[in-house]
């Protein structure tokens, strides 16, 4: 049997120089995707509605990803798995002809609903920290802290289609748009309409998208050497105009940059021969 790795420095290897143990999130489960969304419906803004009341066709001009809600849940009939559940809201501008050639911008939104099934693991420890909490005690989040984390990264999509329909056209419903978080309404210039009107236009877009949980995790890694950086901050020290630099600064510049002074070293001297982690005589 392999002898276990500690944390601390590693004589058998040339290639790294110690162990550590550090605290990070670690990945259990992912999933990457790439969504044809199709028929998406558009809320157009108060004065984009009047533009496309009057327009004879609508073409995709581009689409801004604003915000993304996450949901996890625990999938009851499967332990270790969890539901992840997304609203994406979208900023889209559409380009609408009303008759002259050059054609009138409509902005609005578009949201899409999508759900994932991924293995987070199981955790009932409750996770509690030193770090400065302005409203005190989150009990919604004390009783969800055996919950592993959803990370969605997405970029934004493209329009792949519009189309501007009469709302008699089968495609059309009556349902409305549910509430809006007040930062994706705050992107808008004016309040957005939810389909009181006849004209209606919906939107295919093409959405590409990695969802993964996480949980917090305590991993010892191998460790190459601290990532001093090799490139020196240029800003407004110098002199600009081909002087020379005063002797001071000439002289500051000889000193060695103090690596210690940012990386705290591994081992102290304890001033005596203990061989207990962390006496520099004992290592």
């Amino acid at each position: 049997m392999a002898d276990k790795i500690l944390p601390g420095p590693i004589s058998k290897c040339a290639d790294y120089k110690e162990a550590v143990c550090i605290h990070t999130k670690k990945i259990y489960d992912s999933c990457r995707d790439k969504d044809c969304i199709e028929d998406l419906r558009f809320y157009p803004t108060a004065a984009g509605q009047e533009v496309l009341n009057r327009a004879m066709n609508v073409k995709g001009d581009k689409a801004e990803l604003l915000y993304t809600y996450i949901d996890v849940e625990p999938v009851a009939f499967n332990r270790g798995f969890f539901t992840v559940d997304m609203r994406y809201f979208y900023r889209v501008t559409l380009c609408a002809y009303v008759g002259c050639p050059r054609p009138v911008e409509v902005e609005g939104l578009c949201v899409f609903d999508k759900r994932v099934i991924l293995f987070g693991s199981e955790g009932s420890a409750k996770i509690f920290s030193s770090k400065v909490r302005v409203d005190g005690l989150d009990r919604q989040l004390l009783e969800q802290s055996n919950m592993p984390i959803a990370v969605v990264e997405a970029v934004d999509p493209m329009i792949l289609d519009a189309k501007l329909l009469e709302c008699c056209d089968h495609r059309c419903c009556d349902c409305d748009l549910c509430e809006i978080p007040p930062c994706v309404c705050q992107c808008f210039n004016c309040d957005l309409t939810m389909g009181d009107d006849c004209r209606r236009v919906f939107i295919t877009l093409g959405q590409f998208s990695i969802v993964r949980l996480e949980r917090d995790s305590q991993l010892l890694i191998p460790v190459l050497d601290y990532c001093l950086p090799d490139k020196e901050c240029t800003g407004s020290g110098g002199n600009t105009n081909g002087c020379t630099y005063e002797d001071p600064c000439e002289l500051f510049s000889t000193i060695a940059f103090p690596v210690g002074e940012f990386f705290p070293p591994n081992t102290v001297d304890c001033g005596c021969c203990d061989t207990r982690p962390g006496c520099g005589c004992g290592r």
